[in-house]
């Protein structure tokens, strides 16, 4: 399919559902899971299950994000989420649903923003659900760990770092301030709950929507494909942008293979008060949309 069809799309849709995932942030040398056929690049990212209940891994866990988190939070927005944005301020976004945990979206303007799987700049408790910033958190493993400082590896995705051959055991990590227990990333892992108010809010404004837009993800995750599902099943016309295979392809009414950057370039051509008014597409969709309790990410990004 040719760009001027994805254009097309964009223009006749004013209450646009974006969803995005990894393939919005490469540009911003934050690297994804996966190739173009949806197949894994590099092992699983790890299990809620095995954080919680394995002291090695968790400790291994922690040394090599003290490693990758300050490339990871020096990450800057790219154009792709530059040009959502501004379709955000032409008033063509309904609510933009990502997978990333990044927050580059927000740091490029977009305000309409859930985060499906977290937050990787907030840190959790498992306890007493106390938040801490990540910096400060980063801080504090910092001055428990002094000598591993000086480690270094490549990046990987999320904030990770293939840091390798090094005794973890040795790896000091903090509890919880407050109430001892263990703290995690503000992210969803695999094997964990995406928390269930955050699913029924994007699901309510799926069902405001006009038309779904997939950025960037190969909807391999099911806590991202059942979106598409549920808009297919309403009648909602689909969109999807990016390379490779997605697991939505046979309920897709549009696929451009492209960059994302380059496709969505004519949004940042012009300011929003210059914009051409969208066309009306389709209805609003009659099919109801699920009370979505809290789904498990269970597959793939």
């Amino acid at each position: 399919m040719s760009l001027p069809e994805l254009q097309s799309f964009i223009a006749r849709h004013e209450r646009i559902f974006l969803l995005t995932g990894a393939g919005c942030s490469t540009d911003s040398g934050i690297p994804d899971y996966r190739d173009r056929d949806g197949a894994w690049k590099r092992p699983q990212p790890v299990t809620l299950q095995a954080f919680v209940g394995d002291e090695l891994l968790r400790r291994r866990y922690w040394a090599r994000s003290l490693i990758g988190w300050p490339r990871f939070c020096q990450a800057r927005p790219n154009a792709t989420h530059q040009a959502l944005a501004a379709l955000e301020r032409r008033g063509q976004v309904e609510m933009l649903l990502t997978q990333n945990v990044d927050r580059l979206h927000q740091a490029a303007g977009s305000e309409a923003v859930i985060d499906l799987h977290g937050r990787l700049d907030q840190i959790r408790c498992l306890g007493c659900e106390m938040r801490l910033p990540r910096q400060e958190f980063q801080q504090w493993l910092g001055e428990l760990n002094g000598d591993w400082l000086q480690l270094d590896a490549a990046t990987a995705p999320d904030g990770d770092a293939d840091l390798e051959g090094v005794d973890f055991m040795s790896f000091r990590v903090p509890d919880c301030p407050r109430c001892g227990a263990l703290l995690k990333p503000d992210v969803v892992f695999f094997g964990e709950h995406v928390p269930g108010a955050r699913v029924e809010r994007a699901f309510a404004h799926l069902g405001r929507a006009d038309a779904l837009l997939v950025v960037g993800s190969s909807l391999m995750v099911y806590s991202g494909f059942r979106f598409a599902q549920t808009a297919a099943r309403a009648g909602l016309p689909i969109a999807a942008l990016g390379y490779g295979r997605t697991r939505a392809d046979e309920l897709l009414n549009l696929k451009v293979e492209a960059s994302c950057a380059q496709a969505l370039a004519f949004l940042l051509e012009y300011p929003a008060a210059a914009a051409p008014p969208p066309t009306r597409g389709l209805a609003d969709a009659a099919a109801p949309f699920p009370d979505a309790s809290a789904d498990a990410r269970s597959s793939g990004s």
